[in-house]
């Protein structure tokens, strides 16, 4: 099993307990008297069945406060997510945080910063760098990229799942669309792994047939479930951060009311992908230090709930390269998440929004992440560590405690130490080329492609099953028209190349 960080002391709070009850009771009343829409015939009648006030011609349904309360209750505070390799199972829950990459839709040119589309080596190289990580607990959905050259829309995130099962054995996510989440779902019970299935509302208060149709066949499958709430403050939520964490509230708990109503227990966790908006160009504000601010309040609540926060938009930059803005912006960001009681959170790899992703940020945030986690094991007080002994032994000047053997014992325990960080003395630097961080990481990367292997390599029957799986999905999709005949002539050209499936 993975261990991930331990937080050490009390996560970080900015509410009184009466401002926590505060934004639960308007939680309460958000569901009870405005509702939430839902699109979806099967999950209206399991609301109205259970208590709720269901208009079945808005599609509103309206939750009673103990009912939600109820279910709240019902849901587990931890849970155990199940990856391909046992050493890669994950506890989930309580104070253990974990790590995991931010996609992007496409890479980006280390020379121009110009976004384009990655090759199918890329995306798999990509994978094999994540895998190799050591902070990189598990993999999100749409890892490490949307898709790649060649392949049709409704096949990207197959083909990104595949990718993923071939590379690594981490736990991974996936998302939901034109019925994908079933061979999705598929793939994983073929390697023996679970998969952390999403169900996103979309703002403000609505869920549409898509999200619930997935949300069932995750429950049935036995998958733990991501309720992901995520608006733009100022636009599909209030400006307000307070009255942000409300509706995201509101969002969240009606998808854990029909969980738990389907299946009593079944594990949830939680996410919000809010950003204020930036009021001068209208788009998302990534970076900006009120993402932390909606965070801390987020989840101070979740935990009054007691239900595991799985952290999202506090790492993307507004920077569209790798350079000090994009630095400071997911430092700061991520730094306060982790404090504020998040188990996991969105971070290697991702550069601009969910727009770019490159192995190179993703082996520097590795470091990031190594530096965040020591400070949340926090500091060990006891006899050893205080050393009164040492102390009284080495005494003042020339006493040092550079050869003594508690030196050499608790050095590492005590420090990080960065694997791509330029640490020389400026002789040194100067000296070695005058190397930086960028120059490190792309060192480190070679290495690892030139190196790392995954630790479980799929079997011949589960790469027939993989490969199967693959087939079906394209001739489902391709019997439905949602493949035209241009993309499948591309699609099956990049499917005879003698590299296949890995370049």
């Amino acid at each position: 099993m993975l261990k991930g960080f331990t937080r050490k002391f009390k996560p970080l709070e900015i509410l009184t307990q009466e401002q926590v009850e505060e934004i639960h009771r308007a939680t309460l009343d958000v569901l009870w008297q405005t509702g939430v829409t839902f699109h979806h015939a099967k999950a209206l009648k399991l609301f109205e069945k259970n208590g709720c006030k269901v208009d079945y011609e808005e599609k509103r349904v309206h939750f009673p406060p103990g009912l939600v309360e109820e279910c709240l209750r019902k849901a587990p505070s931890s849970f155990r997510f199940k990856a391909r390799d046992l050493k890669n199972d994950l506890i989930y829950g309580g104070n253990t945080v974990y790590f995991m990459n931010m996609p992007g839709m496409q890479t980006v040119d280390l020379d121009t910063w110009e976004p384009r589309v990655p090759t199918r080596k890329e995306n798999y190289d990509g994978v094999t760098v994540l895998d190799a990580l050591d902070n990189c607990h598990f993999m999100d959905a749409y890892s490490p990229y949307f898709g790649f050259e060649g392949v049709p829309e409704v096949m990207k995130m197959l083909e990104s799942d595949a990718a993923k099962i071939r590379n690594s054995t981490k736990v991974q996510g996936t998302g939901y669309g034109n019925d994908c989440e079933v061979f999705c779902i598929q793939m994983s019970q073929a390697v023996g792994a679970d998969l952390v299935g999403r169900c996103l509302a979309a703002p403000p208060l609505t869920y549409y047939a898509d999200a619930i149709e997935a949300a069932f066949r995750y429950i049935e499958a036995g998958f733990p479930m991501q309720l992901c709430a995520g608006g733009i403050m100022g636009a599909t939520y209030p400006a307000t951060i307070a009255g942000a964490v409300v509706i995201g509230n509101a969002e969240c708990i009606a998808g854990i009311v029909l969980t738990q109503l389907v299946k009593p227990g079944h594990g949830n966790t939680v996410s919000s992908f809010t950003l204020p908006l930036n009021m001068r160009t209208g788009a998302p504000d990534f970076g900006q230090i009120g993402i932390s601010l909606f965070h801390v309040v987020f989840n101070q609540m979740w935990r009054r709930y007691g239900i595991p926060i799985y952290g999202n938009a506090d790492t993307p930059s507004s920077s569209k390269a790798i350079d000090f803005q994009c630095g400071y912006e997911r430092g700061i960001n991520l730094t306060i998440n982790a404090l504020c009681g998040a188990n996991s959170m969105l971070v290697l790899g991702g550069l601009h929004g969910e727009l770019t992703h490159h192995p190179i940020q993703a082996i520097l945030d590795d470091d990031i992440v190594g530096m965040v986690g020591r400070f949340l094991e926090g500091v060990t007080v006891s006899d050893e560590t205080i050393a009164l002994d040492l102390i009284e032994q080495v005494g003042p000047i020339p006493g040092q405690y550079l050869n003594t053997a508690h030196t050499r014992e608790w050095w590492k325990r005590e420090q990080f130490v960065p694997k791509v960080a330029d640490l020389l003395t400026y002789p040194e630097w100067m000296q070695t080329g005058k190397k930086n961080c960028l120059d490190y990481a792309k060192e480190r990367m070679e290495e690892i492609l030139a190196t790392h292997k995954v630790s479980m390599p799929l079997t011949p029957s589960q790469e027939e099953d993989i490969e199967r799986i693959l087939s079906e999905a394209r001739k489902y999709y391709r019997d439905k028209g949602l493949i035209s005949d241009a993309e499948w002539a591309v699609y099956m050209r990049s499917l005879e190349s003698p590299n296949y499936p890995y370049g």
